[in-house]
């Protein structure tokens, strides 16, 4: 047997650490998806703009 006493819970903790730190990049990674997305969202409202202008000052002329 092993030295460690009943109250010993340290493998608990390491795998309470190891789930901590997959949550924490879990979050990152949701973060910098959704991030990326609204930065597409942002780049295409602003490209659809800049055509209609366009447009718009070609039926004008």
């Amino acid at each position: 047997m092993t030295d460690r006493g009943w109250y010993d819970d340290s493998e608990c903790e390491d795998a309470v650490q190891r789930a901590a730190r997959a949550t924490r990049f879990g979050w990152i990674a949701i973060a910098g998806v959704t991030g990326l997305i609204g930065l597409a969202l942002v780049a295409a409202v602003v490209v659809a703009v800049f055509v209609m202008c366009l447009a718009l000052m070609s039926i004008a002329h």
